[in-house]
């Protein structure tokens, strides 16, 4: 199947992060928003990563151009996936606006159109099922930062046609992107290894078993992981670790999965990490530099 005609629902981080990619590999992108000001906010990132490219030589000023002019911004659904050949959804990770999201790309693309959900969790059987077309439906779960991460995490749901998930696989490589396969459970193999670890280091946190610095530089120095788990939480956002430990704790029944007490708290508080200024870390004084939220020291 040819594509050409890349539809992306949501302009948040994930979405004008996977409208990049399409778009400097030279498809022609549709991100689409309910919200015109995401829309424009997204295109600011991109530009703004873009130039980011440019200055370290990895681009030219022409492929920037050309980025930019193969994206199009539609704040109607409808419209936006009419003519596309794949549709890719990166909205909030919430079951029933997914539900909703899949239904209404449903009614309004193209019958030979590829669904795709950016969910990191969220079973994509049970996304399907609300569709007419449940052989078309799959995962593409991109990691952030979309531009930069090579990982994309294709997942099959109960009918996902195997025509289907080679064109995945296909465009996923096309894209330059390293596409690895998955069966369709909680939080399918990255988040089922990834979350449970976030959250014990959070418990491990709550329990005074050691303090924020000390618990990711632990995990930094003597695991070789490139930032500690809490400041990754931070850099995911606390609402959507919780969200993901509890489509596992639902999903698979075992209480290990049960997100801390103290990570609902935080999330509960409005904590949710980078994107609200404050987490595990204290992002308000605008540096890199990482300052201890006050209440961990």
């Amino acid at each position: 199947m040819t594509m050409r005609n890349v539809s992306v629902i949501g302009g948040g981080t994930m979405g004008n992060g996977i409208a990049h990619v399409f778009a400097q590999k030279g498809y022609q992108v549709t991100l689409i928003d309910i919200r015109q000001e995401a829309l424009d906010k997204a295109l600011a990132t991109i530009t703004k990563n873009l130039d980011r490219l440019l200055t370290k030589e990895r681009i030219d000023e022409a492929t920037k151009t050309a980025t930019l002019a193969n994206i199009t911004t539609n704040t109607d659904l409808k419209e936006g996936v009419s003519n596309a050949d794949l549709v890719v959804e990166a909205a909030t990770e919430n079951t029933d606006l997914k539900l909703k999201i899949f239904k209404d790309i449903d009614a309004a693309a193209p019958a030979n159109c590829i669904l795709a959900s950016n969910t990191s969790s969220i079973s994509i059987t049970k996304i399907a099922a609300v569709t007419q077309r449940p052989e078309k439906v799959i995962g593409m779960h991109f990691m952030n930062p979309v531009p930069i991460m090579k990982l994309v995490e294709v997942i099959t749901g109960f009918k996902t046609d195997q025509a289907v998930t080679e064109t995945i696989i296909s465009l996923s490589k096309d894209l330059g992107k390293v596409p690895a396969l998955t069966a369709d459970y909680p939080g399918f193999i990255a988040n089922r290894i990834l979350m449970p670890m976030i959250n014990e280091a959070i418990i491990s946190l709550h329990e005074g078993v050691a303090g924020v610095e000390e618990i990711d530089t632990i995990m930094k120095l003597g695991m070789a992981h490139p930032m500690g788990p809490l400041q990754l939480a931070d850099f995911i956002g606390l609402d959507v670790c919780k969200a993901i430990l509890e489509v596992l704790h639902e999903g698979l029944g075992n209480p290990k999965y049960a997100p801390s007490p103290l990570l609902v708290n935080m999330v509960t508080s409005g904590d949710l990490g980078a994107k609200s200024g404050r987490g595990f870390y204290d992002y308000s004084h605008g540096t890199k530099e990482l300052i201890v939220a006050p209440s961990f020291r």
